[in-house]
């Protein structure tokens, strides 16, 4: 049983830079199985950008995604942990902060993610979230529509 977070995360980021238009950015997400990227400057996490801000933070007030920043929209000062600090750490961090995802940062550079579905895996493989994580992610039936 995993017991640091190193050991669950998904290692590598996905990333962005702040300029980058939330169409740019949920294309990533879209080519990439993801459902946010971290928002760097220089290797620097600035901020985290996930798919339903863009929904909720952009989309839903009716602006335009093609000239809206990644850095207009995300998640500032994010709440990241250590990839050697114990899952619990990260069990308590996503509690507390009610997140599904967490950066994990060393030496100040974004190395991976952990989110909720790692550590119920990683803790509790028989559960329902476990199983639902492991599963194979839904894919666009085919090219995307296009705009009218």
């Amino acid at each position: 049983m995993a017991d640091f977070v190193r050991e669950v995360m998904t290692p590598g980021v996905v990333a962005v830079r702040p300029d980058a238009s939330l169409v740019e950015a949920a294309q990533l997400m879209r080519a990439q199985d993801v459902g946010d990227v971290l928002v760097t400057i220089d290797q620097q996490l600035v901020g985290v950008l996930t798919d339903r801000d863009i929904a909720l933070r952009a989309v839903a007030d009716g602006v335009d995604p093609r000239t809206v920043s990644a850095q207009g929209v995300c998640t500032t000062k994010p709440v990241v942990i250590g990839p050697d600090e114990p899952l619990s750490a990260a069990v308590a961090l996503m509690r507390e902060h009610t997140v599904r995802r967490l950066p994990v940062v060393e030496n100040g550079h974004p190395v991976g993610m952990v989110s909720l579905g790692d550590l119920a895996v990683a803790q509790d493989p028989e559960s329902v979230l476990a199983d639902i994580s492991r599963a194979d992610p839904d894919r666009w039936p085919g090219p995307a529509p296009t705009a009218r």
